[in-house]
């Protein structure tokens, strides 16, 4: 990127920057679409808690465990791989972490009782985690700072067509057959994903450095002990604890206390991820333009309100509980997209790939340690409703108070970085 075209958060940025070459637009339909089956594979479960609630008759804790194991699996891989990231060239790294991801997902689809679907969640977790991480390490060596919140709109925008689309279908294919299908589709889906991954993903090897065992654990520890690393991963770990502690039990809360029929739960996917689709893009657009946490620091304002609606719903309309939660969800995804931008200019590229990997491993540890304490917090009563589900809103707006101020402090130090798919890569 020429000196002239460097930005900074809150300036206005030069219009023709702000428009990704053919090349850049190429590379972000093929992360999204494999960040695309890697969302659907852990979105799934959710909207599905019922049904393993009434098949395997376990309890709201229990489906808490499937959940967070895949989560605290992903944190302790991603700290495993934090050591050897760098090491290697992005595409080969992603393309073996996608197919560990695609095994563990057939796994998922064979499991025919509950300890085996657990096990198949925490090796998905694994490879799936790690590989969400190679994702981000990928556009944030090959898109420049002053692009990247679009990027990461269109990337995590798989989350909305995962939701529109994926769970949707999903749900139909588990309440037509059982919940088997989905896993067996999705597991096919990956495949024909992985080859297009082969073809579609350039190589990348500028960040790569030949470096002994003792090397790697002395480059950990600085990306462990840098200041500005350590408000990234604040960030990281307060914003998706706070989401973690509504998301998984939405469905749950939805069908037990609203009054909604496991059969209308797709309404509330389908609804949420149309209008994030859209937002998402939208967001990232105006963070380019205005600012990544001026754009965080409003979403973030606008969740507090969604979640004290959300988790004081009671029983209501079809209409009024699709219309609450997809509110809930364009600013849940929406404070997420101006931060992910922030935290991936918060590290050099020689350093990406473990951070991303560190950094992922805090989501998943956020996202295992939020469901299974905001699992433990409420209860049900006789009648099989959730209880103290308010409270868990109340403890997910102080998280997203502390997440507002790490994403103060942190510095952008990538901006004068030359992009890998503008260097000829």
């Amino acid at each position: 990127m020429r000196r002239e075209d460097e930005v900074s958060y809150g300036k206005t940025p030069i219009p023709g920057v702000l428009r990704p070459d053919a090349r850049e637009r190429r590379l972000l339909w093929t992360l999204a679409m494999v960040q695309f089956t890697n969302v659907l594979d852990f979105l799934i479960i959710m909207p599905l808690g019922p049904q393993y609630m009434r098949v395997f008759f376990i309890t709201p804790s229990q489906f808490a465990l499937l959940v967070s194991g895949y989560a605290l699996s992903a944190a302790v891989a991603g700290f495993g791989a934090a050591l050897f990231l760098d090491r290697w060239d992005r595409k080969r790294a992603l393309l073996g972490l996608y197919a560990g991801f695609a095994l563990a997902t057939f796994l998922c689809a064979m499991a025919w009782n509950y300890p085996l679907l657990l096990a198949g969640r925490v090796i998905a977790g694994a490879f799936g985690g790690v590989a969400g991480a190679v994702v981000l390490a990928i556009i944030g060596d090959a898109v420049p700072e002053i692009r990247r919140g679009r990027a990461m709109g269109m990337v995590m925008s798989a989350f909305s067509v995962a939701s529109v689309l994926g769970v949707p279908i999903g749900l139909w294919l588990a309440t037509q057959l059982d919940w088997h299908a989905p896993f067996l589709v999705l597991t096919l889906l990956s495949v024909i994903v992985w080859l297009m991954a082969a073809r579609a993903l350039p190589s990348m090897r500028t960040h790569v450095h030949d470096l002994g065992l003792s090397d790697s654990w002395k480059r950990l520890w600085k990306i462990l002990t840098d200041l500005n690393h350590l408000r990234a991963f604040g960030l990281m770990y307060f914003m998706t604890s706070a989401g973690f502690c509504i998301i998984p039990y939405l469905s749950v809360y939805m069908v037990q206390n609203v009054g909604l029929t496991e059969h209308q739960l797709p309404y509330i996917y389908f609804a949420g991820g149309a209008c994030t689709f859209f937002s998402m893009n939208w967001i990232g657009r105006l963070a380019d333009r205005h600012g990544k946490f001026r754009m965080f620091a409003i979403m973030l304002v606008c969740s507090f309100f969604a979640t004290l609606l959300m988790t004081h719903l009671s029983r209501s309309s079809v209409v009024i509980a699709v219309s609450v939660s997809t509110l809930l969800m364009v600013c849940f995804s929406g404070r997420f997209v101006p931060a992910m931008a922030m935290i991936t200019s918060s590290v050099r590229r020689d350093q990406r790939g473990g951070f991303m990997s560190v950094n992922s491993a805090i989501q998943q540890f956020a996202c295992g340690s939020a469901a299974f304490f905001a699992g433990s917090v409420m209860g049900q009563s006789s009648s099989g409703e959730i209880t103290r589900f308010a409270l868990v809103g109340i403890i997910s707006i102080g998280l997203a108070l502390l997440a507002l101020v790490c994403a103060r402090l942190i510095r952008v130090v990538d901006a004068d970085e030359e992009p890998l798919l503008g260097a000829g890569q």
